[in-house]
């Protein structure tokens, strides 16, 4: 049956007015939000702007300092540890008894002082012959490995110090060594070992004499460097260095890589005779103990960290 005509008119009608009806609400309701935005948000911005301000503010002043701090850092430590770091060299050998040397060789490093009289290195500085696969077939089969000599060259100091054993790690490449004569570095400062972890990313600054006597030589004064420049594996190279106040570390400045168990990976670049050489953060704080490199690549520089240094430095501390 068909709906009637004006039933059909009443419904649209109620239908368009209440259509009408959330019409009219939704625009006052719009236009109450408005209002309030405009009341309200002048105070807000009033309130809010400055603070946000401040914080930016505070955010770039930090992030300056830490710039500039980042770039300050080689040149204060070099400059406040400068003689704390010393030339290793001396001469070693493996051979049997009542036989010539079957290895006699040269030995150059890097070392620093962690306590008094106290110099950090690495194991194959220390015993030359940790992992010289020629020296260790020899020994294995009962040759005697031998220091013939070891001694430091402090910066500032013309005459060489001797050095003694002191600890050696059986499971990373670190040593420390005794100064036989420790009140000859009495005044020395001590190098700070850092306590937290480093971050990943975070600057790092590398000290030591990478290519040893060469490397020292090729900085020298133009008259000195043709007097030596053949003759930097000689032994008294290095001598005459000290006399002429030439014992001088280098410093190269990277970013910490990676870090897979206490061993660090870093971009610095180092050099035979850099080994030993501590390895700074951006706080002017030892993280580690430079220790190798990968041939080729200038991201591959390797170092140990010092969580593994510290039990060492008690231990030769107890037998000093």
């Amino acid at each position: 049956m068909p709906e009637p005509e004006s039933s059909r008119n009443t419904a649209e009608v109620c239908e368009s007015w209440q259509q009408l009806v959330q019409a009219v609400i939704g625009i006052v309701i719009v236009i109450g939000a408005a209002a309030m935005f405009h009341y309200y948000s002048p105070a807000v911005a009033q309130q809010t702007r400055p603070d946000q301000l401040q914080k930016q503010v505070t955010q770039l002043t930090q992030e300056v300092e830490q710039i500039q701090r980042e770039q300050a850092t080689p040149a204060l430590v070099l400059s406040h540890y400068r003689n704390s770091i010393g030339y290793i060299s001396g001469i070693y050998d493996v051979g049997f008894a009542r036989e010539p040397a079957r290895i006699r060789a040269r030995v150059s490093g890097t070392g620093f002082l962690v306590g008094q009289g106290l110099l950090a290195t690495n194991r194959h500085v220390a015993e030359p012959w940790f992992g010289d696969t020629e020296a260790e077939a020899l020994i294995g089969r009962g040759a005697q490995p031998t220091i013939e000599s070891l001694e430091v060259f402090f910066p500032g100091s013309p005459l060489p110090l001797s050095l003694a054993p002191g600890a050696v790690s059986s499971a990373d490449d670190l040593a420390v060594l005794r100064i036989e004569d420790k009140d000859a570095v009495s005044g020395a400062a001590v190098l700070p070992l850092a306590k937290n972890k480093p971050p990943v990313g975070e600057p790092v600054t590398v000290i030591g004499y990478p290519m040893g006597v060469a490397g020292m030589v090729a900085k020298s004064p133009a008259g000195i460097y043709r007097r030596l420049a053949y003759r930097h594996g000689d032994l008294n190279a290095a001598s005459e260095l000290a006399a002429l106040s030439l014992i001088r570390p280098s410093t190269t400045c990277g970013h910490l890589g990676d870090i897979v168990g206490g061993k660090l990976i870093y971009d610095a670049p180092t050099a035979h005779g850099g080994s030993g050489g501590p390895v700074f953060n951006s706080d002017g704080e030892v993280i580690g103990v430079n220790s190798a490199y990968i041939d080729g690549f200038s991201g591959g520089t390797l170092g140990i960290s010092i969580d593994a240094l510290r039990p060492l430095i008690e231990a030769a501390k107890a037998t000093h």
